[in-house]
């Protein structure tokens, strides 16, 4: 039923999209109120969604389409804590990461929050004493560097929200993040480190990944070798974010330094957890505090708000309309901010690992196009480089300009020269230059087809006032939620990410026919057998 309804939705917006032109200078020139109208707040972000290539007959087509596919009845039942990942059987849970004590969600009858906050207050209480200088080091110093070593939604998280929150860090402690299994990583970062003032967090759910248990072992023996092989110095200089307290015992960390969280927790979802422990040490348990609080206010709003109204759903729904509707297969994001330099990045991973399928929640192929092509870079950087394509290239990519108020670094005007970019740049995109205002403009005739601007490539405007704890909460939980509606409409299941899996048994097999003594024959195919026998007799 809920599929056929569905269907009719789908059909009704390419009915709706084949007989309708949307040409943003005639739609902003026939609607004084549309900037007004198509602009929403949830928390502290005012959204400006005006300059998309919609109507309000195209957002209550896609309104429909969300109801008719069960959106709001899906996000209900992950609040509620039902094994909405199917493939797994497990509940998707971030939204308890960020609970007030207030608060109740439920796992199998119990309620978690109690539990998240223990491990909360287990986070803050270390964080706490290395802040002060009360956690030393093995000959007796203050940790002055945080290493942290995962990949994935280990690193990714971590790494971004600490770049972002660059004025809120201790002054005297240093967070660097190693994610790749390529020496060059590890070896740059530990070049200037001091053992004696250093502390790895080594985070793996199961202490058993590939990457961050191969640099974990290079580090550990990086710190024996500079404490001549004490291995008493490993429990001083680790601490371990997993759930396998066997491995991170017989690793030489002490498990009263093991910061867990749970199975309901995706990892691209759990920067919020004890995977955010490097960034507690450096801005503190207050600030992390109040970036968890900020996360709260827009489960707030998505959970409690209509579709009408609710700016996750709305984005979501946008999305959709270019993805599948408009056949556009990309989406930017456009941060200005360099301290927001790493967040196109991190939202690659929450989207196109969450709705990168091709395979429904009942096993059988979509048939429809699913997650975007997630990229980005920050303002005005990306104007010196991909712009180009963006204003006059033949692909048309929607994409979200985020901006502040106020500037978190005060050099005069150069924050207005950032937000008059970001502004003038969305102007463009959407509103371009006609061939007769470049002919006007006394430009020669054989330059007026070069120096022309089509227009009519949207953007969303998300504005907020300045770039706190909170507002990256509400940022990071803003996107959260509109994958989760994306996902919902597609009827595909966001929380699994076994597209990853083959990849790494593969490399499992090869790295051991690359060092094996007597390799014997190569089973692979010819080009792959060839690549490896390459690489053997190079490094033979």
């Amino acid at each position: 039923m809920v599929a056929d309804r569905a269907a009719s939705q789908w059909n009704a917006l390419e009915s709706y999209r084949d007989r309708t032109s949307f040409d943003l200078r005639a739609m902003f020139a026939s609607d004084p109120e549309r900037a007004s109208r198509y602009t929403f707040s949830a928390g502290d972000l005012a959204v400006d969604l005006s300059k998309h290539l919609i109507d309000d007959e195209v957002l209550r087509r896609l309104i429909a389409l969300a109801r008719a596919a069960g959106v709001e009845e899906r996000a209900q039942a992950m609040f509620a804590g039902e094994r909405i990942n199917s493939t797994e059987n497990r509940p998707v849970l971030h939204v308890a990461l960020r609970a007030g004590p207030e608060d109740t969600f439920l796992v199998d009858g119990t309620d978690v929050v109690a539990g998240v906050h223990e491990v909360l207050d287990r986070m803050a209480g270390f964080a706490s004493r290395v802040r002060a200088g009360e956690w030393l080091g093995h000959t007796g110093k203050p940790i002055r560097k945080i290493i942290n070593i995962g990949i994935g939604g280990s690193d990714l998280g971590p790494v971004m929200a600490y770049r972002a929150l660059r004025h809120y860090r201790h002054p005297d402690i240093e967070a660097e993040f190693v994610s790749n299994i390529d020496p060059a990583h590890l070896v740059a970062v530990l070049a200037d480190a001091d053992p004696a003032e250093t502390l790895f967090v080594i985070a793996s759910k199961t202490f058993t990944t590939l990457e961050t248990m191969t640099n974990a072992r290079a580090a550990k023996e990086w710190l024996l070798d500079r404490f001549d092989g004490d291995k008493s110095a490993v429990a001083r200089h680790f601490v371990a974010v997993s759930t396998n307290a066997d491995a991170v015992s017989e690793f030489g960390i002490d498990t009263a330094n093991m910061f867990g969280f749970w199975d309901w927790v995706g990892g691209r979802y759990s920067f919020d957890s004890a995977i955010g422990l490097p960034l507690m040490i450096a801005i503190g348990p207050e600030a992390f505090g109040e970036m968890l609080s900020g996360f709260r206010a827009m489960d707030h709003h998505f959970r409690d708000t209509p579709i009408e109204q609710n700016v996750p759903a709305l984005l979501a729904l946008i999305g959709v309309w270019y993805r599948n509707i408009l056949g556009y297969p990309t989406y930017a994001v456009l941060p200005y901010a360099q301290d927001l330099d790493r967040f196109p990045a991190y939202l690659q991973q929450l989207d196109m690992e969450s709705n990168g399928k091709r395979v429904g929640l009942e096993g059988i192929a979509v048939g429809r196009d699913t997650g975007p092509i997630v990229w980005g870079e920050a303002g005005t950087n990306g104007q010196h480089a991909f712009y180009q394509l963006l204003h006059q290239g033949t692909s048309v990519v929607p994409g979200d300009l985020i901006g502040f108020l106020e500037a978190t670094d005060d050099l005069g005007m150069q924050h207005d020269f950032l937000m008059g970019n970001l502004f003038a740049q969305a102007e463009a995109l959407a509103f371009g230059k006609t061939e007769e205002e470049v002919a006007a403009a006394g430009i020669v005739p054989e330059l007026v087809p070069h120096r022309t601007f089509p227009g009519n490539r949207p953007t969303s405007v998300i504005l907020a006032p300045r770039l706190t704890p909170a507002v990256l909460g509400q940022l990071v939980a803003l996107y959260e939620h509109k994958v989760f509606v994306q996902g919902a409409v597609w009827g595909i299941n966001s929380f699994d990410q076994w597209g990853v899996e083959l990849g790494k048994v593969l490399a499992t097999r090869i790295i051991g026919e690359l060092g094996a003594t007597d390799p014997g024959e190569l089973s692979h195919d010819a080009s792959t057998n060839a690549l490896i026998e390459r690489y053997r007799n190079y490094r033979a």
